[in-house]
């Protein structure tokens, strides 16, 4: 039996994890440009769905779909697709293919189909899977978020509670790399419950690895409130990035509530602060066009963003409505001229990336496993 993986770009990473869980059970994804015999495998976000929707009604093979849309929206997508793997996938993805493999009626737990749907009564245990193997990708070093941000998918898909991969293992794979990254929701949350920090153990991994060591730059991003003088002294002391990515999304204390971020303005500001102390650049993600701003909101986003692009890099997206989210079912807010006029300005100096236009942008970068 061969089995595909359609080759997306915002999948890497879940590919790179995929292939290694499926291979533990003798299955090879083979990467593919267009569906092919016996079995396509998808991963969709709510960006490539639009895209790939079609191709995968029209497939001439069996074709499973998963990620972050398809477990949103599992009803919807089984519609189209034969088989709709929801949530983590490193053990429901090679329970399905063994099932097909043996000719069986009945799916694993955790697979949508047109007749229905089950959810799977395990969670993922990182250290019982690779991060990767033979197709190589970032170490994921922590999965799950407790914060329950209004526009994010990430809690609704990995569950509230933090799930950590070893030190031990986390250094064996980063090992195989000259420069070692990491997939994580908050790099300074690692060991901990991503509430009350635990710099112990964040210091106690970095220690360990004798790589060239990039830890709170993309995908390893981190929270605003994590970053304080003791965590900027650890990433110092070991890192080599000088960049910390970490996010505001807004520069209103009312809309920072309404979307549930968890943080302040203040507290954003301390992290500027600290991150010129330390001889950091600060590059901050915001989100415009929030459904709950105003004009008097709006400006204030724009001022933090000036103070932002003083020392550092503002990374501006506008908003989208994500299914599956509190957020879901509304509409973004149309900017006000003078916004896209200044992010405009700033954009042309390099001070500000991403888009406040075209809001797909974003999600061609990565997304969940499958």
């Amino acid at each position: 039996m061969k089995v595909n993986w359609r080759s997306i770009a915002a999948a890497k990473n879940s590919y790179a994890a995929l292939h290694a869980a499926c291979e533990q059970w003798g299955y090879e994804l083979q990467e593919v440009r267009r569906p092919r015999p016996d079995i396509t495998c998808y991963s969709l976000n709510t960006v490539t769905e639009r895209l790939l929707c079609n191709e995968i009604a029209n497939a001439p093979c069996i074709t499973i779909a998963g990620g972050p849309h398809a477990t949103a929206c599992y009803r919807e997508v089984a519609k189209y697709a034969d088989y709709v793997v929801v949530g983590e996938g490193e053990y429901t993805l090679p329970a399905l293919l063994a099932s097909l493999e043996e000719g069986k009626e009945t799916v694993p737990r955790g697979v949508a189909t047109a007749a229905g749907y089950e959810p799977a009564r395990h969670t993922v245990l990182l250290d019982g899977v690779p991060p990767f193997s033979t197709v190589k990708g970032y170490v994921e070093i922590t999965r799950g978020c407790p914060h329950g941000c209004g526009y994010c998918q990430t809690p609704r898909i990995f569950g509230r509670c933090m799930r950590h991969r070893s030190i031990d293992s986390i250094a064996a794979y980063a090992s195989r790399y000259r420069d070692a990254r990491f997939v994580t929701p908050n790099a300074l949350a690692y060991g901990s419950d991503g509430v009350n920090l635990r710099l112990d153990k964040v210091e106690r991994l970095l220690k360990r690895l004798d790589n060239r060591i990039y830890f709170g730059t993309f995908p390893s991003e981190v929270r605003p409130e994590s970053i304080t003088r003791a965590s900027m002294e650890v990433l110092m002391k070991y890192c080599a990035n000088r960049r910390l990515h970490f996010g505001a999304q807004s520069g209103s204390d009312r809309v920072l509530r309404q979307i549930r971020r968890g943080h302040s303005v203040g507290d954003v500001v301390r992290a500027l602060d600290l991150c010129r102390e330390s001889g950091m650049t600060p590059v901050v993600d915001f989100i415009v066009g929030l459904p709950c701003e105003d004009d008097e909101d709006e400006r204030a986003t724009l001022d933090l963003i000036r103070t932002v692009t003083r020392y550092g890099i503002a990374h501006v997206h506008y908003f989208m409505p994500l299914p599956n989210t509190p957020l879901a079912d509304t509409r973004p807010r149309r900017l006000l001229p003078e916004t896209e006029r200044y992010l405009g300005r700033l954009a042309l100096s390099g001070k500000v990336t991403g888009s406040w236009v075209d809001t797909e942008i974003r999600f061609f970068r990565r997304s969940p496993h499958l």
